[in-house]
């Protein structure tokens, strides 16, 4: 396991959104301080490489601690033609997979750097990105684009209810997302679903974000309905024929509670029609589907060209827009209710859900989820029928004084060749277990009312533990699952992310010997820990059971604190051996995938042999040699051939002796291993043809290497 001591530079959880519950049956009618670096390595399995300090950009000897590249086929998505071309939720796409194919950390020389807030009462939560590369944040009530890598978070453009619109509602973000012309679609506190334009069409951020859209959805449902809702607006996502369609519910909603909730879309032709500024007849656009008094939808939606995948806290559905509301299949579940510590039990909290508090994840052709039946189970339902094809217990052999609770969804991965592996982890004892009673009010979105103060207070040791990878297999007579690996020793809230170019896991827990928070990986095949890197043993670096979040530069893996810092981790791949006291950007930097379609059609020759690498670096000499450090390299270095992109954005052969590969201390490679790591170093003048940076004193490069 590569084990790291932090390196910090500096460069809020508002609780986001509506995490919610509710219940019934398919007969429903249609119609403060920065983080200290620790003396002592977290956990480990073998000795621990010390990083650079953070001033210096060259190590005094060479490290070769980098965990090797262990790429997955990409992950099996079909592109919703109306959500925006990037990680553009929280479960970064429409399937809900809490996946990305995007390039996450490897320990190539790590560093971990802070963004400090200075306007919201926490770190910025629940992030997600347009396809300009923009980070979208809650903030003091709205929504924001936000620069996360600055020092101090800075606010680029915003929306706030209160001052640009007079309402006292809030924007809840939790299910909140991107469409695809990059605006920003977001239910509300008050039962709207607003739409807000925040770049122009250049992609620039407007400092105050345009209105364009703003339905009451509420009071739409219940004209359609003809009697009176008691549930609140929950979640919204468009589906692959443009309807934007809602759900209905909220936390901890009983079924003896009898509360009324509609599942429901609007026709992508009133959307339109109001976008072009017409007046729109909203009693022919809205459809809903009543639910059973006492049902009502827990979390996000999930669409796919088969239709939007709504789970209950009762029931999963598919529905499809019809002229109406078509319910092509209704599957019940099993739960045993909300779940709250009980005597001698290690945890004094509890779970947030009374159904299956895990969102619903699509596949090409299965709907995964876990309803809360003790114990718990994984289900696999068959995307046409909705049968349930397959089904196993999940977290089922954990220490006495343990319960089970899945509250954020799982990462589902499609390997596309008939297996699809689903990484489940226990969040009970996260939540107040004060949820239960009858006069609490749940709309309330605060950390005292939501969560375990015990666990805010005492870390993740007031946490179940439980991680668990299940694989549901294709086989000649059906679908059988079965365990591949379970962590009992790991308690984790924060969403785990798993990177297919990678090949890795990535979370954020607690190590709960030394009480040391730290970022960790894990072997997606093995499910061992292979890499942490501790952040700080104080309470407040709990990562507030929100999730982490990876934007595109192929280099950074945000986590919020519940203190005023959002954490990002990030390799040193890119440096200046000529000027080791000089450090590159990180920011300006990044590592991409390019597909080999997409090499060929840029004008590269043969097989693309490396990802895209790109720097930006000021204050440069007239002849800069950069150095970028890769491990995915094998073969003879003469087969190679490198590439850079001119500014036509094609790319072109880059003579020989303007680059080199080198070891780590600068002698020339010949024959190259995959996993050791490796440097380009690639000469570049100012001004010259791989220049793509038209200020002077200031090189831009991206190259990729061929063979």
């Amino acid at each position: 396991m590569k084990k790291r001591n932090p390196i910090y530079t500096a460069g809020s959880f508002l609780l986001a959104g509506a995490l919610t519950l509710s219940m019934a049956a398919c007969s429903a009618a249609q119609t403060q301080a920065p983080a200290e670096a620790a003396q002592t390595p977290s956990a480990t399995a073998a000795p621990a490489a010390t990083a650079a300090p953070a001033e210096e950009t060259a190590p005094s000897a060479p490290d070769t601690d980098a965990l090797p590249v262990k790429a997955l086929q990409p992950k099996q998505v079909e592109e919703n033609p109306y959500m925006a071309k990037s990680d553009a939720n929280i479960h970064h796409d429409g399937y809900n997979t809490d996946s990305t194919d995007e390039i996450l950390p490897l320990g190539i020389y790590p560093e971990i750097h802070v963004s400090y807030e200075t306007t919201n009462a926490n770190a910025s939560p629940a992030i997600y990105f347009d396809s300009y590369g923009h980070a979208v944040v809650p903030l003091l009530g709205g929504i924001a684009i936000r620069d996360l890598n600055a020092e101090e978070t800075k606010t680029l453009g915003y929306f706030s209810p209160k001052q640009h619109d007079g309402g006292s509602y809030l924007i809840q973000s939790s299910y909140t997302f991107l469409d695809a012309e990059n605006r920003i679609v977001c239910p509300t506190s008050n039962n709207h679903v607003l739409m807000l334009r925040a770049t122009d069409e250049e992609g620039n951020v407007l400092p105050e974000f345009e209105k364009v859209l703003d339905i009451d959805i509420k009071a739409a449902a219940e004209a359609a309905l003809g009697k009176e809702l008691t549930q609140n607006l929950l979640s919204v996502v468009f589906d692959y024929d443009g309807n934007l369609w809602f759900a209905t519910g909220g936390f901890r909603i009983y079924p003896e509670r009898q509360q009324q909730g509609v599942l429901g879309y609007i026709a992508h032709s009133a959307i339109e029609a109001i976008l072009n500024g017409e007046q729109t007849d909203l009693s022919k656009a809205v459809f809903v589907y009543e639910l059973t008094p006492g049902e009502g939808a827990e979390n996000g939606i999930a669409a796919s060209k088969d239709g939007a995948v709504i789970l209950t806290n009762k029931n999963c559905y598919l529905l499809r827009a019809n002229n109406g509301v078509e319910a092509v299949w209704c599957t019940p579940y099993e739960s045993v209710g909300a779940k709250v510590s009980g005597e001698g039990d290690k945890t004094t909290g509890g779970g947030l859900a009374w159904g299956g508090g895990c969102s619903p994840t699509l596949t090409p052709n299965l709907v995964m989820f876990t309803d809360n039946a003790d114990p718990v189970n994984l289900l696999a339902l068959d995307m046409k029928t909705g049968e349930v094809v397959a089904k196993t217990p999940v977290l089922d052999d954990l220490p006495d004084g343990y319960q089970v609770a899945i509250e954020n969804s799982a990462i589902v991965y499609d390997d596309g060749a008939g297996t699809v592996s689903t990484i489940v982890c226990n969040w009970f004892g996260a939540g107040n277990a004060g949820l239960a009673d009858p006069n609490n009010d749940s709309s309330i979105q605060s950390y005292a009312n939501i969560y375990d103060q015990n666990w805010l207070m005492k870390g993740n040791a007031m946490i179940a533990p439980g991680v668990e990878r299940v694989d549901t297999v294709k086989t000649d007579s059906g679908y059988e699952m079965k365990s591949i690996w379970t962590r009992n020793d790991l308690s984790d809230t924060a969403i785990m992310k798993l990177s297919t170019a990678t090949g890795y896991i990535y979370g954020y827990v607690q190590d709960l010997t030394t009480g040391m928070w730290q970022y960790i990986i894990l072997d997606f095949e093995t499910g061992d820990t292979v890499f942490t890197m501790d952040v700080s043993n104080k309470y407040g670096y709990n990562n507030m059971a929100i999730g982490m979040y990876t934007g595109n530069s192929g280099n950074a893996l945000y986590c919020p604190t519940g203190y005023l810092e959002l954490l990002r981790l990030q390799d040193r791949f890119v440096y200046l051996p000529e000027l080791p006291y000089r450090e590159v950007d990180l920011d300006q930097a990044a590592r991409n995938v390019l597909t080999q379609d997409q090499f060929a059609q840029d004008g590269g020759e043969g097989t693309v042999a490396s990802w895209r690498n790109t720097a930006t670096i000021r204050n440069v000499h007239p002849n800069t040699t950069v150095a970028f450090r890769m491990n995915n390299l094998s073969g003879s270095a003469s087969d190679l051939t490198l590439y850079a992109y001119g500014a036509d954005g094609k790319l072109a052969k880059v003579a020989p002796e303007l680059w080199s590969i080198t070891d780590e201390t600068g002698a020339a490679a010949t024959e190259l291993t995959d996993g050791v790591l490796y440097e380009l170093r690639v000469t570049v003048a100012d001004g010259g043809d791989f220049d793509l940076s038209e200020t002077e004193k200031e090189i831009k490069l991206s190259v990729v290497l061929g063979k």
